[in-house]
């Protein structure tokens, strides 16, 4: 979750943030800094190596800055954004906070979310590299941009589980994926971000699949169920691998998913993996269907609501979370600011 505030205002105990007066926009047609809340993680990467640029995301005086520590916090804290009025809320951290304000906010707001900006200080920051945004941009450069009105629309991946609670993010995966996610938060660990530690991360779950035995956990997969929301038709299946996604472009140029739809795109890997030494370069560039769905490389464009019965659990963003049923689809468009 996000990390406790340092010095920046905190909504925790109840108290409200003082609320400066504003105007819808200024006289220059721009929109008002004082309309501006960020939610800033100060354990995300950049902002944890004091870059100036980052820390408090480059925000001017008039901006509301909040560093909500727990869940609680964070509900409260676009609370106090929505009671403001405010026009853009920043995001300054990686996927990870990103996903935890896009689970929270439609308590909040229902479906009146203003856009979001993102200031790509995190570990992993695949949303930002999709729509374009520079590692250094600031709160005043999305102040510009929404005012020039340079803004687009992703759907995020909304999760339910049986006791209601809908999780929201853009990269989700089971099976080899949380071992993969696992073998990643080590890449971390020796100082590989972005772009190196997801080629290291994909690497290394070739090589423990590759050269692993016959019962090896890596190459059985994991038993999924799958449950068509239409018509109510279940099936199950042994899969390698389970990934899915609504950005358009992945870290480093992959294109795992193919040519994506503009809702959920999913992966399925038939376990155990056939070909792999060959399925993994061609995956990687974009080929779909063929002999790669003969040799059980499955993938699925615009998928439909759909129920996932998945014993080990999911990765969503980066953050695990335990086995069950969960309805997965695309939910409604959120509208991002871009450069």
């Amino acid at each position: 979750m996000l990390a406790p505030p340092l010095t920046l205002p905190r909504v925790a105990d109840g108290r409200e943030p003082r609320v400066i007066p504003f105007p819808r926009v200024t006289s220059d047609g721009a929109i008002d800094a004082s309309r501006i809340g960020i939610i800033s993680n100060p354990r995300s990467r950049r902002n944890r190596q004091g870059n100036p640029v980052h820390r408090r995301a480059g925000a001017t005086a008039d901006m509301l800055v909040l560093e909500p520590g727990t869940k609680d916090e964070l509900s409260a804290a676009l609370a106090t954004f929505k009671a403001r009025g405010v026009a853009l809320i920043v995001v300054d951290g990686g996927d990870g906070t990103v996903r935890d304000v896009l689970s929270a906010a439609p308590a909040v707001f229902g479906s009146t979310l203003p856009p979001i900006a993102v200031i790509p200080s995190g570990k992993t920051n695949a949303l930002a590299l999709d729509l374009g945004i520079p590692w250094d941009w600031s709160a005043v450069a999305a102040q510009a941009a929404l005012t020039a009105g340079r803004t687009t629309t992703r759907s995020p991946i909304e999760l339910t589980g049986a006791d209601g609670i809908t999780h929201r993010g853009f990269l989700f995966g089971a099976s080899a994926f949380t071992r993969a996610t696992d073998l990643a938060q080590r890449t971390h660990d020796i100082g590989a971000f972005g772009g190196a530690a997801v080629g290291l991360s994909v690497a290394g779950a070739l090589l423990q699949t590759m050269f692993a035995g016959t019962n090896n956990a890596w190459r059985a997969g994991e038993r999924i169920g799958i449950t068509d929301l239409d018509d109510g038709n279940t099936a199950e299946h042994d899969l390698y691998l389970l990934f899915g996604s609504t950005l358009r472009r992945m870290p480093i140029g992959m294109r795992p998913l193919g040519t994506p739809g503009d809702a959920l795109n999913i992966l399925a890997i038939e376990a155990p993996p056939r070909l792999l030494p060959l399925a993994v370069p061609a995956i990687l560039a974009g080929r779909e269907g063929g002999w790669l769905a003969r040799a059980g490389y499955h993938h699925r464009h615009d998928v439909k609501p759909t129920r996932l019965t998945l014993p080990g659990g999911f990765v969503l963003d980066g953050e695990r979370y335990p086995g069950g049923s969960y309805d997965v689809r695309a939910g409604a468009p959120v509208t991002f600011v871009t450069p």
